[in-house]
């Protein structure tokens, strides 16, 4: 029968030193023999010469006793604990530095490790998320952009539902006027199409919905709108944030005509119609903390100032008002509010 060695004691430096050092510390031997031959000698020298007579000296001596025998006792610890202390630290200093090289050497001989060393199963995990995520960027439904539910969604929401937009026969739509000829962006979008794309699919069967998303994203001017609201949609999601907890407070549509004509400051602060103070809070937060998260909202408001710039002056106030309660509105909104674009 085999016996296995017992593990070694863990090691915890100057709070273990009591169970080692059995005997005193040679600092402490010194002192004592020091103190020893000082007390003799002392004893001694006060026996032979003495201390004086007469009734006056009776405070003398005792000032005398003290300088001559406690005083220099107390020098002398003070001195061995001293050299006590240096030593124990110094030997922690020593512990800690192997430790430290040890640590060095672990993380070298980690990183110096062949990419081999990866087993075959690792390698397959690895695909697998790569293959996940490929999918999920393809799947526009799963953008986050809207809280999961059960229920069918609302009738009351305006914007989900753009059919009280006047229908025109096929072909007849008005194209939005992006400024550049369609050959260099792609197939012009109808408003409608391009309202209910910023919206994005109510549910997964939402075949309307997708249905205009994807005749959006041929325009790329649009994509490009689009492209960001859903960038920003899915960091707002991680902390809890979504656009249809979020009802505006709406702003008349010369207001976000004046706006698209570069106006700025008070006269366009209705604009601003998100005002609950727990979304602002976090958002602000993650605007202060978060380098990517402002660099893709900075991005996302830049995209829809020059978008609605060029496709304001085509579109009715209905449409505004359409296009304006859409979640990618919504979030330019709350984005602007945070980013002081209002004030």
């Amino acid at each position: 029968m085999s016996d296995k060695d017992p593990s070694p004691p863990v090691d915890l430096g100057i709070y273990n030193r009591a169970n080692r050092d059995s005997g005193l510390d040679p600092a402490e031997k010194v002192a004592i023999a020091v103190s020893g031959i000082w007390l003799v000698g002392s004893a001694l020298f006060l026996a032979v010469l003495g201390l004086g007579e007469g009734d006056g000296l009776g405070a003398l001596r005792v000032l005398v006793v003290i300088l001559t025998i406690v005083l220099p006792v107390a020098l002398i610890w003070i001195a061995a604990l001293a050299v006590k202390s240096a030593r124990v630290m110094r030997e922690e200093s020593e512990r800690l530095q192997a430790s430290m090289d040890a640590m060095r050497q672990i993380y070298v001989t980690q990183a110096q490790m062949p990419a081999t060393a990866v087993g075959p199963g690792m390698e397959r995990k690895i695909e697998e998320i790569v293959q996940g995520q490929k999918r999920a960027e393809a799947a526009l439904a799963e953008f986050t952009t809207k809280r999961p539910e059960p229920e069918a969604p609302s009738p009351s929401r305006p914007v989900s539902q753009p059919s009280p937009m006047e229908p025109q026969p096929e072909g007849e739509q008005p194209d939005l006027a992006l400024g550049m000829p369609a050959g260099v962006f792609g197939t012009p979008v109808s408003a409608e199409d391009f309202i209910v794309a910023l919206n994005f699919p109510e549910t997964a069967e939402d075949k309307a919905g997708f249905d205009a998303l994807r005749r959006a994203l041929a325009d790329r001017r649009a994509a490009r709108l689009i492209t960001a609201s859903q960038d920003i949609l899915t960091l707002l999601s991680q902390d809890g944030i979504y656009m249809d907890d979020l009802p505006p407070e709406r702003a008349r549509p010369e207001v976000w005509r004046r706006f698209a004509g570069g106006e700025r400051g008070r006269t366009i602060s209705a604009l601003g119609g998100i005002r609950d103070r727990s979304s602002l809070a976090l958002t602000a937060a993650r605007m202060r903390q978060d380098s990517i998260f402002r660099d893709t909202a900075h991005h996302f408001l830049r995209t829809f100032d020059q978008t609605l710039t060029q496709v304001a002056d085509g579109l009715t106030d209905q449409e505004i008002v359409f296009l304006t309660d859409t979640r990618t509105a919504r979030a330019f909104m709350l984005l602007g509010r945070v980013a002081g674009m209002f004030d």
